[in-house]
């Protein structure tokens, strides 16, 4: 019997199509292995939106391709962004590569690893407007939480942003569809939830002709046995009224939204072809700090082409004023096959470098202030492992969600497992994003 290894690189919605093809192997009767040395084929999924990950990605390539030059390693297969947006290039560039697969053959999976365990190339680039969404997978996130990816592809067409050429146009999937992958998941054991999508508060639009997010979370929490549930990816200009009062009143729904803004000023929001301008994105935050112990997570991109020194320091004080209770900056990544790509005041490298260092210096001083009123405040942590290093129990409180945000170390007299939600009093800070707690 073979033994297929997986790295999976990029975001949550790769990870889900890593999943689903560990579900195709699986039901083939190929054996897993976490193992890449044990491996006798390993399945590279890869993220290529960003120069950064597209690097990651090349370096994992190139690590796992040693293997199958100076181990026992006999085949090599890359999937994801990187293979769809480069196809054919990827066996040029990489001879030691043996399969290909694009985003739209993700269901193809099985076929390409019968292939190379025969010796034989082979690729496969199927219709990525078309290709089924959702299927069997299995769960490697742990006991814990499990990602549910409502939608794929986007129809935004931001200038900085290749996803739409990668991922294709904006697909919903059935509700019903989700709300039996729920229940399955949460039968499972698994506690949290976190809906996901290029952009989940587009949900719905394609099938039902509105916007039909906070329905799914309404039906989620009353159809469901789900104890967290969690939604990333929201885009300002399609916050409605509905979605907020979903928040209000879903006692289920954690009070935390992901809120990419990407500017605050007018003109590069243009530029950026983002939806709204300065003052849309102010009113959405202020509605959503309506709602009682609301945690807004958002993001920015500095050095976009033409940002003049004013108009980057209008978006540091915007990130002093708002204080943001989460918050990232990226330096722009000048993408080919994007229309900013082609735009002619491109900005020096070590400037977008100096003005992310400036930026995050910023939410650096929001983010100490933020942990050191939390401390000596009793959280709801959901426990995830015991780490044998810091000789303590880890999790998250509602305010983190995983690997994005920070993590709780606490201590316990009694006896944790992973799922269970322990009540903590924090006691102090731990590095920048994480806290130390004692449970009660």
């Amino acid at each position: 019997m073979l033994k297929v290894g997986f790295v999976s690189l990029g975001c949550p919605k790769n990870l889900l199509d890593t999943e689903v093809m560990l579900g195709h192997l699986v039901e083939a009767g190929y054996e897993i292995t976490p193992e890449e040395t044990e491996a006798d084929i390993v399945i590279v999924n890869t993220c290529g939106f960003i120069e950064s990950a597209k690097k990651e990605a090349i370096d994992n390539i190139l690590d796992i391709a040693w293997l199958k030059e100076n181990a026992n390693l006999k085949g090599l297969i890359v999937t994801g962004c990187l293979a769809e947006r480069y196809r054919e290039q990827i066996f040029n560039e990489f001879p030691e590569v043996d399969a290909v697969l694009g985003t739209g053959s993700v269901h193809e999976i099985v076929k390409a690893v019968d292939h190379v365990s025969k010796k034989q190339r082979f690729s496969s680039f199927e219709d990525k407007d078309t290709v089924r969404l959702g299927g069997d997978r299995i769960v490697t996130t742990g006991d814990a939480f499990a990602y549910l990816k409502i939608s794929e592809g986007c129809n935004n067409r931001c200038t900085y942003c290749a996803i739409p050429n990668i991922r294709g146009k904006f697909r919903s999937r059935p509700m019903d569809e989700l709300i039996k992958e729920a229940k399955e998941l949460i039968e499972m054991g698994i506690k949290e939830l976190i809906v996901i999508g290029q952009d989940t508060t587009a949900y719905g639009i394609d099938l039902y002709g509105e916007y039909k997010l906070p329905q799914l979370l309404s039906r989620l929490a009353k159809e469901t046995d789900v104890k967290w549930l969690r939604v990333l990816y929201c885009y300002p200009d399609k916050i409605t009224d509905e979605l907020i009062n979903e928040f209000k009143t879903n006692e289920k729904l954690l009070k935390y939204i992901d809120l990419p803004i990407q500017h605050i000023n007018d003109r590069i929001l243009k530029r950026m072809n983002r939806r709204g301008d300065g003052k849309l994105i102010k009113d959405v935050i202020a509605r959503l700090r309506e709602v009682e112990g609301m945690v807004i997570r958002s993001t920015a991109i500095v050095g976009f082409p033409g940002e003049t020194e004013e108009e980057f320091l209008e978006l540091c004080q915007f990130i002093r004023e708002v204080k943001f209770d989460k918050f990232g900056a990226f330096a722009y990544s000048r993408e080919e096959d994007t229309p900013a790509y082609s735009f002619k005041d491109q900005i020096d490298e070590d400037i977008k470098a100096q003005r992310e260092e400036i930026i995050m210096r910023e939410q650096l001083y929001v983010t100490e202030e933020l942990n050191r009123n939390i401390i000596g405040k009793t959280l709801v942590v959901l426990c995830e492992g015991y780490d044998k290093v810091a000789e303590a129990y880890v999790g998250r409180a509602y305010t983190d969600a995983p690997d994005i945000d920070g993590k709780v170390f606490f201590i316990s007299k009694n006896r944790h497992s992973v799922g269970d939600f322990v009540k903590v009093r924090v006691t102090d800070t731990l590095d920048d994003f994480d806290l130390t707690a004692e449970a009660e």
